[in-house]
């Protein structure tokens, strides 16, 4: 019964649950970045080079038999997904910062003993 009682606390444990719905997220989130490069970058910006290869898909683009279409169709994905990660985690920063406080000056026990310090040092020298 131990095992079962450790294993459920863990699964349970927040890091768990969040890293679940990270994972599924990134998922779905993939899927928006393909549909998004396949379906409006690739139509946009790929469209006359697809024309001047003779190509109407990018799954077609070919050169001497290497179909590298499908490559560079993963390539745009890799960088859409990078570049909006990247712009996410910033924005996640630059919100969950949190400002230091000052550094708090001396307490008057401080002062005192600096003062008295001082004194010393200057009866020294006399």
């Amino acid at each position: 019964m131990g095992f079962i009682k450790e294993f459920k606390e863990f699964a349970i444990k927040g890091n768990v649950i969040d890293l679940a719905v990270g994972v599924i997220i990134g998922g779905a989130f993939g899927k928006i970045v393909s549909s998004f490069v396949e379906d409006v970058i690739t139509p946009l910006l790929l469209n006359p080079a697809m024309k001047a290869a003779g190509a109407d898909n990018i799954k077609e683009l070919a050169w001497n038999g290497v179909t590298y279409g499908n490559f560079l169709s993963a390539v745009i994905n890799f960088f859409c997904i990078a570049l909006v990660l990247f712009i996410m985690i910033k924005g996640i920063n630059r919100i969950s910062k949190k400002e230091e406080p000052a550094p708090a000056g001396p307490t008057d026990d401080q002062k005192l003993l600096t003062e008295i310090r001082d004194l010393l040092k200057s009866n020294r020298n006399v």
